[in-house]
């Protein structure tokens, strides 16, 4: 197989909760263990950060990441879900994996996959591992899928864990209360290894303490930072909670003797995008008439985002927006803007919720537009009748995002 056909069967051959939901979602780590083994752990050969959030994993992964490489480590990346290309998953200083090792690999392990079962996200995570060791990063950072206690990269001892924040989003997984889901967020704390908290509740933060203390884990919170804090150009609003919970991180790792420079500080943060190639978070993709996307998705996300959406100045709003079909439309709906003119699509995906119910459930709470028969085409009309004062901001899921950028 060549690179497109090895990805048609990965992504035709195996679950993955991105584009079938519930049925993708393993209950243990079992087949991740077995995976790891027969890949001679290569999880064991590299040093790794581990993160964890409902919002603000993906940011803060390369927030990290980007700083470390600035101080002159090769630093691995893993993250998902992609936008554009599968290989986005997996970086190394910000390159991509190669479309070769993609090939080699997984027709060197296939009938191993087949035989066992493994998910997409599984095979994923084995690839990921697999490389960065046979690569010899010296770190890597780790995002987590979804949830933490028995997500796939839970197989890891990382030398600190990272959780950003709790929010209601895939309750029906991880529970319908913020400490039921901050239970499922600390599975991912270890014994012995320091744990770093962003934002907190008086509920979720006792979930953290309590953890920690059980498994004699140091723990600190982005709450807590006293140091020095610089700009990053990541350009939400929102970001300026997780440098916080990113520099609380890297001064917990400066106490442990590892070598990072004020200096390498400020230039990583300013680095992101450049460093790591990290996409749709505020991401301006014109200024006339302006057009910006993101990929928050869930209640906590875009609700800061609607909130930085509701300073800027335009002369009309137009929103293009698709959502998957487990989405809450009853919590995100009545967070967008009643005076704007909303372009409802689906996301070409197989979880993509029909434009016209969303359309319909939209009217409930006064949100007013068109339905259409693709994303791309609700962009394209967008900005055919937006003006050059307007803005025109696209998001709902990252699915939409991924069909624009």
């Amino acid at each position: 197989m060549d690179y497109q056909g090895t990805l048609d069967w990965m992504f035709a051959q195996l679950p993955m909760y991105q584009r079938q939901g519930a049925s993708a979602y393993k209950i243990d780590l079992t087949n991740t263990v077995k995976l790891a083994s027969y890949l001679d752990n290569p999880e064991s050969r590299f040093k790794s950060i581990h993160v964890a959030g409902t919002n603000g994993k993906g940011s803060t992964s390369h927030m990290l990441a980007s700083i470390l490489q600035e101080s002159g480590y090769k630093v691995g990346l893993y993250t998902s879900p992609h936008l554009k290309d599968f290989r986005e998953r997996i970086r190394i200083n910000g390159e991509m994996i190669s479309e070769a090792y993609v090939v080699n690999f997984i027709r060197s392990h296939k009938q191993y996959f087949e035989v066992n079962q493994l998910s997409f996200f599984e095979m994923t995570v084995g690839l990921a591992f697999r490389y960065f060791a046979d690569s010899q990063v010296d770190v890597v950072l780790v995002e987590v899928g979804l949830g933490g206690r028995l997500d796939s990269t839970n197989i890891i001892t990382p030398a600190i864990s990272v959780i950003t924040n709790i929010g209601l989003d895939h309750t029906q997984f991880l529970g319908n209360t913020l400490p039921e889901i901050a239970s499922e967020k600390a599975g991912i704390i270890k014994k012995n290894v320091p744990v770093v908290i962003g934002r907190t509740t008086v509920e979720t933060k006792k979930v953290f303490r309590d953890k920690a203390l059980s498994l004699q884990s140091d723990i600190f919170f982005a709450s807590d930072y006293v140091g020095n804090v610089f700009d990053t150009d990541l350009k939400g609003d929102y970001q300026k909670e997780n440098v916080k919970t990113v520099l609380q991180t890297i001064s917990v790792l400066q106490d442990r003797g590892w070598d990072i420079r004020e200096q390498d500080v400020r230039n990583g943060l300013s680095k992101v995008v450049n460093n790591t190639g990290l996409l749709g978070r505020w991401q301006i993709l014109q200024d006339s008439p302006k057009v910006i996307c993101d990929t928050a998705h869930n209640e906590d996300g875009l609700q800061l985002v609607m909130e930085q959406l509701s300073s800027e100045s335009y002369d009309k709003l137009h929103i293009v927006l698709g959502v998957v079909n487990d989405k809450d439309l009853k919590g995100i709906l009545p967070l967008f803007p009643i005076h704007a003119t909303y372009y409802f699509a689906k996301p070409e995906i197989v979880r993509g919720l029909d434009e016209e119910i969303l359309k319909k459930e939209a009217l409930k709470f006064n949100l007013k537009g068109e339905s259409y028969t693709s994303v791309k085409s609700a962009y394209k009309t967008a900005l055919q009748l937006a003006s050059e004062d307007d803005l025109v901001y696209v998001g709902g899921s990252t699915f939409v995002v991924a069909e624009i950028i």
